[in-house]
């Protein structure tokens, strides 16, 4: 049994685990949401709710035990000037995992980590401009065909056509 174990390893040297979890823990903060696997979800919401915790009283000595973790200056004082005044009254339960069903590749626990008090209208402006490029897209590789067609039909029509002078 596992019982008062600390953490899951996560099959990872101790340096790749931190590196990982740091990682994750900023760009959760940088989107406020993540897709990752339910273990590496259960480890980085331990992290991300201690910076949080601490980002709630904006100090020197906060920023500097939080910015040992976060190397992203804009992240960092995204946390501390949206995240932490936004977490001052809740005392603990800032993150949410949801689950997603499993990874098709290696049938994986897939889970979505966000915030609690995430904005829900972030998402759907990233939706929308993905919507816009995938449709401009979708244009290019038409106007492609297209042209490739024009192409191919004045090519054959040359070698069909009969020769002059014979």
């Amino acid at each position: 049994m596992n019982h008062k174990k600390g953490f899951n390893k996560l099959n990872r040297m101790p340096a790749h685990r931190k590196a990982m979890l740091r990682n994750m823990a900023t760009v959760l903060f940088k989107h406020e949401r993540i897709v990752t696997t339910k273990a590496k979800a259960l480890e980085v919401r331990r992290t991300a709710e201690k910076m949080i915790t601490r980002a709630k009283e904006d100090s020197v000595h906060n920023r500097r035990v939080v910015g040992e973790k976060i190397k992203d200056e804009a992240v960092l004082a995204k946390l501390f000037t949206d995240i932490g005044p936004r977490m001052r009254e809740r005392n603990g339960g800032y993150t949410r995992v949801l689950k997603l069903g499993f990874r098709k590749l290696d049938a994986a626990d897939m889970v979505l980590v966000e915030l609690v008090d995430r904005k829900p209208d972030d998402g759907k402006k990233e939706d929308a401009k993905k919507a816009e490029k995938k449709a401009e897209k979708k244009a290019e590789r038409k106007d492609k065909k297209a042209e490739v067609k024009k192409a191919e039909k004045t090519k054959a029509e040359r070698k069909v056509a009969p020769k002059a002078g014979r």
